[in-house]
């Protein structure tokens, strides 16, 4: 079907022209008529047109400033020109501006037919030039693209060292590419979104290669232009550079200053963020291997530091133990004692001690497990529900682990330490009168037991002595000490007053093993001895 627009300011011409011509029988659609040149600018811009049949003398815009707006700016579409002029002028510039056909008003229905058709021919034959264009040009780019792709497959060869390494340098110098330096090393780039940091579906892997052949041209155009080495492909979302240091002096930074180029530009263009690992210098091609692989294991780093990371391995110490006993110690006892603020304090400061040590993702979770332990033994010695406390443990332990980034993995943990210290608001303000009163208990019991001690009891009740001490004092307003001896002497009191028992006695049958303490302890309460408390009382 081919799309035809009329254009005439003689609405007698233009219906005739739409009455009298058989537009289907000719495969043609009438697609619009105009009535000057103005509105058939207008229209081109808003509908696809195959061909022009228009008068040259028109208001507005005519005939022939309507052709050269055509030839600028729509050069595939054919143009037919008919008006009641036959100047040579008109002939002149219609041929100027690549006018196909030439009618002298009036025409016929079968005039402009047979023109019709041979305007068809003619747009049949820009079509297959164009459609042959295309292709041609998509041939080319495919080239193009085969021949990155070659070129990244034989360096990728190399650095990995899965072809012989001789073999491969003669590949890369038949491509116009010669291995000449002093050192090596190699950059790795990954595309944060696209990276294991983050889910991706198949959408966002199809996506991930277009990005990546973005970078992979911005890379290798920034370091060609510095002659510092060869960008090459790596995998559907990674890109790599092989450095080529031909000079010595400050080469190292060089590099690091062409991969923040690069990770600004891409920033700047496609508004992405691409994390950048440099690997140790070597001295022989044969040794790029170790490079590479060094620097992908620093790019795994980015779990614990995030997206947008540039590392150069020279300059890093990995692996160094973070000293996280003290801390721990500390989150234990605000975990034990309710105070939620210095909860969060102290394991923004165990996060941090984490991240300084650039410990892998294994031991970042290790070091997570050993938190949650704390909180599990603060638990234990406030006598908390330890069923209700380890419910979906394995759960927890699995989603840390299975975290793409340490920031997530904390928060992981950080709302679990949150919904324990709930667990334990419930619990203590009923427990700690409840423990308090256990307590008392357990000392009139027990009070005649000289070994009765604050361990002892903690012991008895399942709980540290740090914890009891704080709430029993909360509950009592005394210490376990002070509420032993009062218990001790009352119950002495009670035996002086009401038996002919000897201090000694009195003594063992109320605790102390020293008579000797006794006497001091009684004294030091009452303010008299046992002997003139007796003889009073006995009276």
């Amino acid at each position: 079907m081919y799309r035809i627009l009329l254009v005439d300011d003689e609405i007698l011409v233009r219906d005739a022209i739409k009455e009298n011509i058989d537009w289907a029988g000719i495969d043609c659609e009438l697609a619009g008529d105009c009535e000057n040149g103005k509105q058939a600018i207008e229209f081109v811009q808003e509908h696809p047109v195959d061909i022009v049949l228009t008068d040259i003398l028109m208001p507005y815009v005519d005939g022939m400033e309507l052709c050269h707006f055509l030839h600028d700016n729509y050069p595939d579409i054919v143009i037919v020109v008919f008006s009641g002029f036959g100047e040579f002028e008109y002939a002149k510039k219609a041929i100027q501006y690549n006018v196909s056909e030439y009618l002298l008003k009036p025409v016929t229905a079968v005039e402009l037919t047979g023109v019709i058709n041979k305007m068809k021919e003619k747009v049949d034959q820009i079509r297959r030039e164009k459609q042959k264009m295309e292709s041609l040009t998509k041939t080319s780019e495919n080239y193009r693209e085969n021949v990155q792709m070659i070129r990244s497959k034989a360096i990728e060869a190399l650095v990995n060292c899965t072809t012989d390494v001789r073999k491969s340098l003669d590949r890369l110098e038949k491509m116009g590419i010669e291995l000449s330096a002093v050192r090596y090393r190699v950059a790795v780039f990954d595309i944060d979104i696209y990276s294991g940091m983050y889910e991706v579906d198949l959408e966002k892997q199809q996506e991930s290669a277009l990005m990546a052949f973005v970078l992979y041209n911005i890379s290798d155009e920034i370091a060609g232009r510095e002659g510092a080495g060869i960008a090459y492909q790596e995998g559907s979302n990674r890109v790599c550079i092989l450095f080529q240091e031909k000079w010595s002096h400050n080469f190292t930074e060089k590099t690091k200053a062409i991969c923040q180029e690069i990770q600004q530009k891409i920033y700047e263009l496609m508004g992405i963020d691409v994390s950048m690992a440099i690997g140790s210098w070597v001295r022989k091609p044969e040794e790029l291997v170790t490079s590479h692989n060094e620097a992908v294991e620093t790019l795994l780093y980015r779990y614990l530091l995030g997206g947008r990371i540039l590392i150069d391995r020279e300059e890093q110490h990995f692996g160094q133990k973070a000293d996280l006993e003290q801390s721990l110690l500390q989150l234990k006892d605000a975990v034990k004692y309710g105070e939620k603020e210095r909860i969060k304090k102290t394991f923004l400061i165990i996060e941090e001690k984490i991240k300084q040590s650039l410990a892998e993702k294994s031991r970042a979770c290790m070091y997570l497990q050993q938190v949650i332990r704390s909180v599990d033994s603060a638990c234990e010695e406030v006598s908390a529900d330890m069923n209700r406390i380890r419910a979906g443990r394995e759960e927890l332990l699995r989603r840390i682990t299975l975290q793409n980034s340490f920031q997530a993995a904390c928060e992981i943990v950080k709302k679990h330490i949150e919904n324990i210290s709930e667990i334990l608001d419930e619990q203590n303000t009923s427990s700690s009168e409840k423990q308090a009163r256990m307590a008392v208990d357990y000392i009139q019991n027990n009070y005649m037991d000289p070994n009765l001690s604050l361990n002892s009891i903690c012991s008895y009740l399942n709980i540290s002595t740090s914890y009891f001490s704080t709430i029993f004092k909360e509950e009592t307003g005394e210490t376990f000490t002070e509420v032993l001896i009062r218990t001790r002497m009352e119950k002495a009191k009670e035996l002086l007053e009401n038996t002919t028992l000897k201090n000694y006695e009195i003594a063992e049958k109320v605790g102390f093993a020293d008579p000797h303490y006794f006497g001091i302890s009684f004294k030091k309460m009452t303010g008299c001895t046992p002997t003139e408390y007796a003889r009073e009382k006995r009276k």
